[in-house]
């Protein structure tokens, strides 16, 4: 039997979160290096599973697949194909960058040793989380996949209340209660999707008899298996809904904003780049595989939404007084490109999408981290209590420009081919649509140029004039993701070629065709 490698991907960082907790309380940074080592021999593992994979080849690769509970059906089956792969590797390549920019975020604080926060805690539940998010783009079984769409929620709600942003403006007691209510809140919304997801993996199961992605496709293949057009609907809104909470698609997005900015900053890269990646993955990988015609019934108010989303965020973004609130806002107008593209059903929207999953996560990680460093400096969110920053921190602004312009997807840097391809894919089928998603990209620029004016530049205030500029851990943060920016910005082949195949087999799913251009004979 051949080595498990997509099985290895997964269990290192689960492995590593219990030896990091297992740590003696006074050893601290040991268990700091400890998850640091872990989450970089779990990259290492993703690159040979880069290496190993086949663009042309089959569509699910590395498959594992063993019986796990025999009476209902439910195998522990895994299999990649291009989108889970790249979105793997998204995480597996973000998870010692969230560590190394949280090195000091659970440290114990000075005088107050009622507050003790427990660091090997916090290290053990994000690589809990980077387990748990990279087994459910490998999942290939319906019901596996579903434990672990719920299962990640719990080390979540545990970062994002009992780690919370020092920064807050208020009283310790009302940063307490502000972070259990973004905790709580984030846990509800998440756990009433999951709970109607699970009522359609019934009702699915019950349809086709299995809860196997390849075994449902070979019977639709076959004709063996056939869904009622009502029966279809439902099942494929029980898991249109759940994903929509996790992506987040508007009107079930106001969770996100209250998790971002009440989170530490690491914390709020792993809600937005990598957890809520796991939404928009699963409508292509089980929306669009296993409803075809559900999905394109579906599909105008889906759009709806996603414009709605795409224009909503960035309004609300614009009028932030919160960088952190700021950032999350635009994250939602973003999702909202990624679904647009995803329902579009054209190759280069969902070859967009897939490119914009992967863009984004490491954009918004760039300009959030940056962000982060920049308020622990300072202690305060709030864009008015900076100015100036530019002239003190040179370093530091400039690396929170080249963040801001890749949000706002500037020609050369990575997010503008996803989003570039989205626009293209969206005005083929749907002109109106793509018009309408345009108004996001204006103010996109006007939300980050308007952040960097107010916070960088200007007149120094007093409370700014001794700001620090980055240090060497930081700028080990911060250079890489600037450089893979750069590099996917003027050369996206890599990732091109393997996403491409996947979305072709995704269009064959729902037996759609790219529009053909009109082309008026000559007279």
């Amino acid at each position: 039997m051949s080595f498990p490698l997509l099985t290895a991907t997964a269990a290192l960082p689960a492995i590593g979160a219990i030896a990091t907790a297992a740590v003696p309380a006074a050893r601290r940074t040991t268990a700091k290096w400890l998850a640091l080592l872990f989450s970089l021999a779990t990259l290492v593992l993703a690159g040979i599973a880069l290496a190993r994979f086949e663009p042309g080849g089959a569509r699910y690769q590395l498959t594992e697949s063993h019986a796990w509970i025999k009476d209902f059906g439910v195998r522990y089956e895994l299999g990649v194909d291009g989108i889970g792969l790249a979105l793997m590797a998204l995480t597996a390549l973000l998870i010692p960058f969230v560590i190394l920019a949280g090195w000091h975020d659970a440290d114990p604080l000075e005088n107050k040793s009622s507050r003790w926060r427990p660091t090997q805690g916090f290290f053990a539940l994000i690589l809990m989380v980077e387990a748990m998010v990279i087994l459910s783009f490998e999942a290939t079984d319906v019901f596996l996949f579903y434990i672990l769409f719920e299962a990640m929620l719990i080390p979540m709600y545990f970062l994002i209340g009992g780690f919370g942003d020092r920064a807050h403006t208020g009283s310790d007691e009302n940063a307490a209660a502000q972070r259990s209510y973004a905790a709580v809140k984030f846990l509800l919304y998440n756990l009433v999707g999951g709970l109607i997801m699970l009522a359609a993996v019934i009702g699915l199961y019950v349809v086709a008899g299995t809860f196997s992605l390849s075994e449902i496709a070979e019977a639709r293949a076959s004709g063996s298996l056939s869904m009622a057009t009502s029966t279809e609907r439902w099942l494929f809104l029980g898991f249109f809904f759940a994903f929509a909470v996790k992506a987040p698609l508007w009107p079930l997005h106001t969770w996100l904003p209250n998790a971002m900015g009440e989170a530490t900053s690491p914390v709020a890269v792993l809600i937005t780049a990598v957890v809520d990646k796991v939404g928009t993955f699963a409508m292509l990988r089980f929306c669009l595989q296993l409803f075809p015609e559900a999905s394109k019934w579906a599909t105008p108010v889906i759009l709806v939404l996603a414009l709605i989303s795409i224009v909503y965020g960035a309004l609300l973004a614009v009028g932030q007084r919160d960088i952190k609130r700021l950032i999350a806002y635009a994250s939602i107008s973003h999702f909202g490109f990624i679904i647009l593209g995803i329902f579009a059903m054209t190759s280069q929207g969902q070859s967009g999408a897939t490119l914009y999953m992967v863009n984004h996560g490491i954009s918004t990680a760039a300009l959030m981290l940056v962000a982060g460093f920049l308020i622990t400096r300072r202690g305060s969110r709030l864009i008015a209590d900076y100015g100036g920053v530019q002239k003190v921190a040179p370093v530091l602004a400039g690396t929170f420009l080249i963040g801001g312009l890749a949000t706002l997807s500037l020609p050369g840097l990575a997010p503008f081919v996803s989003e570039f391809l989205v626009l293209v894919g969206t005005f083929s089928a749907y002109p109106a649509a793509g018009i309408i998603a345009t108004t996001g990209i204006v103010l996109a620029a006007l939300y980050v140029l308007v952040l960097y004016q107010r916070t960088m530049t200007g007149p120094v205030k007093a409370e700014v004039q001794g700001m620090a500029d980055l240090k060497v851990r930081e700028l080990a943060v911060v250079l890489p993701l600037i450089a893979l920016l750069l590099f996917l910005g003027v050369y996206p082949k890599p990732l091109t070629e393997i996403v491409n195949p996947a979305v072709q087999h995704t269009m064959s799913d729902v037996q759609k065709k790219d529009p053909q251009p009109e082309v008026e004979a000559a007279k």
